[in-house]
């Protein structure tokens, strides 16, 4: 409030000012390694914007996690270019090392060698980046990091969008900090995020008039939003612990529910921020649907995880490599109630309603 009412007094409310260089400074110092930071009005914008900066056009195609959410998609489609979409890996149910050059081997092999990659790390969790960036430096493909779920997850200790040519956080309202709305482009490419902020300021050029050499973007973040975001950043270490914290109670109280597994750390090399509790049903015995209806009428909110983007009705056209690995994930794959306020009464009423849900289709006892 102290930031926000600042702007007010000084007048700052339009997409400059000192909260918008002070909340850019602040993730620059959190994610460290040499990176620069333009903070934008969404992570989408953040997403094209790269793609722009990486001159992806027409014709051009860009592989795609397909186990995600469609914004990291969509921004292929705005630039005219082709996803390609890829499979996950079982162990962080992110984009596969193994499907990832299949597909580069096979789109080169029919003579369209792939202009861009856009990996995600899912609900918080990292993807493999050593060998992802070892598989893109190969085949000299450069790399955009979808971080939008995962400010506060790292990789053998290096946070998560920092490794690629170019990453991306969003603050969206529902993610670990928010700035209402917004997000930010990051790149240890300094000239990069000069010319994003240009374009995202409707690329006016330094004229004594109105005069516009490229297509620009209104894609600024407010000084009103950065001004919440310098105050969110405060907390961010608190919010990263309460997260994992609702993860590690669940796994705790639910590990006795032999149907149920969970989305686990595949090494100590992983650390996430756990910005959603996730978990897996065992096929055949309860469906997430009954789940989902069970806790909704104690007005607990469970959600299904994100429908992979091959199968989504607007990408059916889009190439597909992989082996089922999303469509299992999809199936069997659940949303906890995951926010950074949750009680540990809240907490337990959820698990005692949910054993509650398998208690009803098993000979299993569970203690309440």
């Amino acid at each position: 409030m102290e930031f926000i009412k600042d702007a007010f007094e000084n007048n700052w409310i339009a997409p400059i000012g000192p909260n918008v260089d002070s909340f850019e400074k602040d993730i620059e110092n959190y994610i460290g390694n040499d990176c620069y930071v333009a903070a934008l009005n969404s992570g989408t914008s953040a997403l094209h914007l790269a793609l722009i900066l990486l001159g992806i056009g027409r014709g051009d195609e860009v592989l795609c996690q397909s186990m995600t959410f469609s914004a990291s998609a969509n921004p292929i489609v705005y630039q005219g270019a082709k996803p390609v979409f890829v499979d996950s890996e079982k162990q962080s149910w992110n984009i596969s090392p193994s499907y990832l050059e299949e597909a580069i081997r096979d789109r080169i092999k029919k003579g369209k060698k792939p202009s861009a990659m856009i990996v995600v790390h899912l609900y918080g969790m990292p993807a493999a980046m050593d060998e992802i960036i070892n598989i893109a430096q190969y085949y000299e493909i450069p790399v955009v990091e979808d971080a939008a779920e995962a400010l506060g997850s790292s990789y053998k200790k290096r946070k998560v969008g920092t490794f690629g040519d170019m990453g991306i956080y969003s603050f969206n309202g529902n993610k670990i900090i928010t700035t209402s709305a917004g997000g930010t482009l990051v790149s240890k490419n300094s000239e990069w995020i000069k010319r994003a902020k240009f374009l995202a300021t409707q690329a006016k050029d330094n004229s004594p008039h109105y005069q516009h050499s490229v297509t620009g973007y209104n894609y600024k973040m407010s000084n009103i939003c950065a001004g919440i975001g310098r105050g969110q950043m405060t907390k961010i270490d608190l919010r990263v612990s309460q997260r994992r914290n609702n993860f590690e109670f669940y796994k705790n109280q639910l590990s006795v529910i032999p149907e149920i597994s969970f989305h686990e750390e595949p090494t100590a090399d992983y650390y996430s921020n756990r910005w959603l509790s996730t978990i897996l049903i065992e096929t055949g015995t309860i469906t997430k649907e009954h789940i989902i209806a069970e806790l909704g009428k104690q007005r607990v909110e469970a959600r299904c995880m994100w429908k992979p983007m091959h199968l989504q009705p607007v990408f059916r056209d889009c190439p597909y490599y992989g082996g089922g690995i999303a469509e299992c994930l999809f199936e069997q794959g659940l949303c906890l109630p995951s926010g950074s306020n949750l009680t540990e009464r809240d907490r337990e009423f959820i698990v005692t309603r949910l054993k509650r849900c398998f208690s009803s289709v098993s000979n299993t006892t569970l203690l309440y």
